[in-house]
């Protein structure tokens, strides 16, 4: 594969990405973590540009609201190191204008990873806080939560939120998953890795099942491999220095691949198809600060590493399939910059 990188803005601090239509077309999304904005390029050639906000910025997720076009939920005010007491999550809407609205929506210290699930035609939010409370950037003395409940239909309703889990230490990790059938959340934290699942029905509980015991910071699932069974890559430990690929043998996870470069700050984990094959991607803030893709080549029985990028720096990525070509959108944080891959076959 070749990557063919497309530089659409400087952003200091580039930090999250999403993809979603405005006006029937495909936009990519990128915004700073820092005091700086949320930005959205038209994906057919990069030369539509639309600002969704200059400010408050601190934007660690952002994620579409299912069958609403041009809705979505993003986080804001997460600034860097431990001030983060004042975070918050907005409800945006894309106007007739063009233009967008944004309304706050809910107020949660440390809410660093939320998505949305559906079971049942139900919007069923999830919302992780990265801890409770920090005193030093390097206090881990108080875990983080995983909170939940049912999505409003608009954001004139009221979000009313549940503490499923209060004892997730450095609660950092985070991928949508399709778990037995069924949409999931998969949470990863320094007490290992754990399956979120929506209730069945009004009068049933949502349910948490551990699936792995090691401390893992980020976190992808896939069954990358095609063996009907899902892989997972993790980024061990908390930001941590090893990008591994685990496998279900004999009824436990085991360790199948890792990532030749050992080196602080891996930070992208994500999963995908290119060219309609099941990848890994994965991404480092130091070292070489590489983005890169994983495949399994079937005649070897082995996963091979395809280099995306160097000197990148990435934060978060992901793979987008669009009706023509696969893209990668890339939040290459270090360099400040938001970027698009073209992927040629």
């Amino acid at each position: 594969m070749k990557f063919n990188r497309n530089i659409l803005t400087e952003l200091e601090r580039c930090y999250s990405v999403a993809c979603m239509d405005i006006n029937e077309k495909p936009y990519a999304f990128f915004a700073s973590e820092g005091h700086f904005g949320c930005y959205a390029f038209s994906c057919s050639d990069y030369t539509e540009a639309k600002t969704v906000w200059e400010q408050p910025g601190g934007t660690m997720s952002i994620v579409k609201v299912p069958g609403k076009k041009g809705e979505f939920l993003a986080g804001q005010k997460f600034f860097k190191m431990f001030d983060w007491e004042e975070a918050e999550m907005v409800w945006v809407k894309t106007l007739d204008d063009g233009s967008f609205s944004v309304k706050t929506m809910l107020k949660m210290p440390y809410l660093h990873r939320f998505d949305i699930l559906q079971r049942n035609g139900k919007n069923y939010f999830i919302g992780c806080t990265l801890a409770s409370a920090k005193n030093a950037k390097d206090d881990w003395s108080n875990p983080g939560s995983v909170y939940v409940g049912e999505l409003p239909e608009d954001e004139s309703g009221e979000l009313i939120l549940t503490e499923l889990r209060n004892d997730f230490f450095k609660n950092h990790g985070y991928e949508r998953v399709t778990w037995e059938g069924l949409e999931c959340g998969m949470v990863s934290c320094d007490s290992g890795v754990y399956i979120v699942t929506p209730p069945s029905s009004d009068a049933d509980a949502w349910s948490v099942e551990q699936i792995m015991s090691q401390p893992v910071s980020d976190i992808a699932c896939i069954d990358i491999d095609g063996d009907g069974q899902p892989e997972i890559a993790t980024i061990e430990e908390f930001h941590g220095s090893y990008f591994r690929v685990y496998k279900m043998i004999d009824g436990e996870y085991r360790q199948i691949f890792e990532h030749p470069e050992v080196s602080e700050f891996y930070h992208v984990a994500a999963s995908g198809k290119i060219n309609g094959n099941p990848v890994f991607m994965g991404g480092c803030r130091r070292g070489k600060q590489q983005l890169f893709i994983l495949t399994h080549n079937k005649e070897t029985a082995k996963i091979e590493i395809h280099t995306v990028d160097e000197n990148a720096g990435p934060s978060n990525a992901m793979i987008v399939n669009l009706a023509d070509r696969d893209i990668i959108i890339s939040a290459n944080r270090e360099i400040g910059q938001a970027a698009i891959y073209e992927i040629e076959p």
